[in-house]
């Protein structure tokens, strides 16, 4: 009886550690014998993986402000400056090196402030590094962290980069990080005739993989142009599991500053292909929805001013927009279930009054087809859209097993 007991309190015991751990593995199995879970290990952390392996050569980075390693959080193009690693050229995406542009922003070619370095922007007048980019490079370094949309436009990146470095005949290194949204899979898959630099690959919404593994995916599918490969090197994290709790210790964009907004990005999304306001020009943006036009459905309400470096012309700007606050919403019901929340969009739309101006041309882009939008417009139940998703999502999940580093 007393070692049952003993048993049951330690299962209480470690099922609370599960629980409560965040930003480290939250599986109790991973436990040692000191009761203590390993932290995980990002492939840029691991820099004995890696280290020698560039010495000597010249050296490409894209990256942003999430490449960082170690506990004082140290930007790694600075970190491998000090420690003689023969840094080039650095590659901006979306927001750029240092993360200090708007969403959508275009950005042009720099040197940075703190380095010298020659900064390539690849969101300005181009997506994809030109052979000139390239020039002189013996190995490009990706480091970024990515959230597991489509339409997170870090992995659009990674498959430009990957075709430059194909066609340049120059080797990429990808280092591994978690995706916060690593159970999620769902989502309509994309419809090739939607094909656009916020979902270029016939994946869903979320895809449920990380960086590293995704690379995997682009090479093995031939998703480059004219079926091309990339010469790859992974480097892994360690500790990791897609099922992990992980918060990221670096806001991955300036919209995306909170560890509950990161978790709702798959669902609510969706909105940005709305007439309604997301939060944007708020210090809450992704936790809010809203409209004027929903004043007397809905009592809470948030105003939208411009941000400079966030939103400086968010939807809605000086406009009162009344709807729903998802700040205390329990994102585990996401997490657990695997399946991205429709029910706001089709209340939503349900409750606006002007319904041909719900949704907007960026809608489909972001979907990725045309068929959920009639499917709202139709008055179809959330059960019933997902019905139509279960096809594509079965296929897709058999193909994303291949590539999987972290089984």
């Amino acid at each position: 009886m007393t070692t049952i007991k003993t048993l049951s309190l330690y299962v209480l015991i470690t099922a609370s550690l599960a629980l409560n751990t965040f930003g480290k593995p939250v599986a109790p199995r991973t436990l040692n014998r000191r009761n203590v879970l390993p932290t995980i290990l990002t492939g840029a952390d691991q820099t004995q993986l890696y280290l020698n392996y560039l010495k000597g050569k010249n050296i490409g980075m894209v990256v942003n402000p999430t490449s960082i390693i170690g506990k004082n959080k140290t930007s790694l193009v600075d970190s491998l400056l000090k420690l003689g690693i023969n840094i080039k050229k650095v590659y901006g995406p979306e927001h750029g090196f240092r993360g200090d542009a708007s969403n959508g922003a275009k950005i042009d070619d720099a040197v940075d402030a703190k380095t010298g370095l020659p900064v390539i922007s690849l969101y300005g007048k181009h997506y994809k590094p030109t052979p000139a980019d390239l020039n002189g490079i013996d190995l490009l370094i990706f480091d970024i962290q990515d959230v597991g949309v489509r339409f997170y436009t870090y992995i659009s990146t990674l498959h430009y980069v990957m075709e430059a470095c194909a066609e340049n005949n120059i080797e990429l290194m990808v280092l591994d990080r978690p995706n916060p949204n690593g159970t999620i899979i769902d989502g309509p898959i994309l419809d090739t005739a939607f094909r656009s630099f916020v979902g270029m690959h016939q994946i869903p919404i979320a895809h449920g993989m990380t960086i590293g593994e995704y690379a995997q995916m682009i090479n093995g599918e031939h998703w480059l142009k004219n079926g091309i490969q990339c010469k790859l090197r992974i480097i892994k994290m360690a500790n990791y599991k897609h099922a992990f709790t992980y918060t990221l210790p670096v806001n991955p964009s300036p919209n995306l500053n909170t560890a509950q907004s990161i978790l709702l990005y798959p669902s609510v999304c969706l909105f940005e292909g709305t007439t309604l306001s997301l939060g944007r020009g708020t210090l809450l943006p992704f936790l809010q929805v809203g409209h004027p036009l929903l004043k007397g459905k809905y009592s809470f309400s948030f105003k939208p001013v411009s941000i400079p470096g966030m939103s400086e012309d968010p939807p809605q700007k000086n406009q009162i927009c009344y709807g729903i606050n998802l700040k205390n919403y329990d994102t585990n019901i996401i997490k657990n279930s695997g399946h991205i929340n429709l029910l706001w969009l089709i209340e939503l739309y349900k409750a606006f009054p002007d319904k041909a101006h719900f949704f907007n041309a960026y809608f489909t882009k972001l979907a990725g087809t045309d068929r959920l939008q009639k499917q709202i417009e139709a008055g179809m139940t959330e059960a019933q859209i997902r019905r139509s998703w279960e096809p594509g999502l079965a296929k897709f999940k058999a193909t994303r097993h291949k590539y999987l580093l972290y089984q």
